[in-house]
């Protein structure tokens, strides 16, 4: 028996090349998972990912495909299940910031946000799901956020959109309980990732402050809670909201 979490299962994670969404793919193939990951822009990060996973001894599919169009979705996992036999956990993770206060907020800058963050969740699972209701098994895990929960100046529009994935997320584990398929949120906190190693020090050490464990979290520890969240370690867990925060919401 295999001591790898996820071996034998095949994954679709949305926006891997860089980020959250790259550790979350590393960490899985090394668990043993078939990978297939779509990226947008960065084709050279997208690459050099491909030739990670693969080291893993993992089958390892990378498609150029833009969550926030529906027919790019469907196309995707139609060649995901053709190519990989199948997909046993979805993970939405593309996503984009348009930060502003809503008073300067251009109005396509609030449906871009919404469009890439929210509907891409919808493009995405609705095809994934009709094949996993089929063989009465899978894992949907959707990358939220705690601004989803609790708000953040300068972010209605990101805010909406994570909070909407909360909504979505707690009615699909209803709809789908019955056939054995969940469906879970992950919301981190502050993360270290390429954009937060923009941020001025000073304007780090004022989030860090406010942050119970008084460190910024690792993408790693994201992409642990989503090694969980896709195993049987949790196959009596659906409709959740997990924080990974370091104690900022409790």
């Amino acid at each position: 028996m295999s001591d790898k979490l996820l071996d034998g299962k095949k994954a679709i994670i949305t926006g891997a090349s860089r980020g959250i969404g790259r550790e979350i793919a590393l960490r899985f193939a090394k668990n043993g998972a078939d990978v297939a990951f779509s990226y947008l822009h960065s084709k050279e990060k997208a690459d050099a990912l491909t030739k990670e996973l693969e080291r893993f001894g993992v089958k390892v599919l990378c498609l150029r495909s833009d969550a926030s169009n529906y027919e790019d979705c469907k196309s995707m996992v139609e060649q995901v299940i053709q190519e990989l036999g199948g997909v046993d956990i979805l993970v939405n993770n593309a996503g984009i910031t348009r930060d502003n206060l809503l008073l300067r907020m251009p109005e396509k800058d609030w449906a871009d946000v919404l469009q890439s963050n929210l509907s891409s969740v919808f493009n995405m699972t609705q095809p994934v799901v009709k094949h996993m209701m089929k063989k009465k098994s899978g894992s949907v895990i959707n990358i939220g956020s705690i601004v989803g929960l609790k708000g953040n100046a300068g972010q209605t529009n990101y805010s909406a959109s994570k909070a909407g994935v909360v909504g979505f997320s707690k009615s699909l584990a209803l709809e789908l309980g019955s056939r054995n398929v969940r469906c879970n949120v992950i919301a981190p906190g502050f993360i270290q990732t390429e954009m937060t190693e923009k941020l001025d020090p000073s304007a780090l050490n004022k989030w860090v402050e406010g942050i119970p464990l008084k460190r910024v979290g690792q993408a790693k520890e994201v992409a642990d809670t989503a090694v969980f969240l896709g195993s049987e370690l949790s196959s009596y867990i659906s409709g959740q909201v997990i924080n990974v925060c370091g104690g900022m919401v409790t």
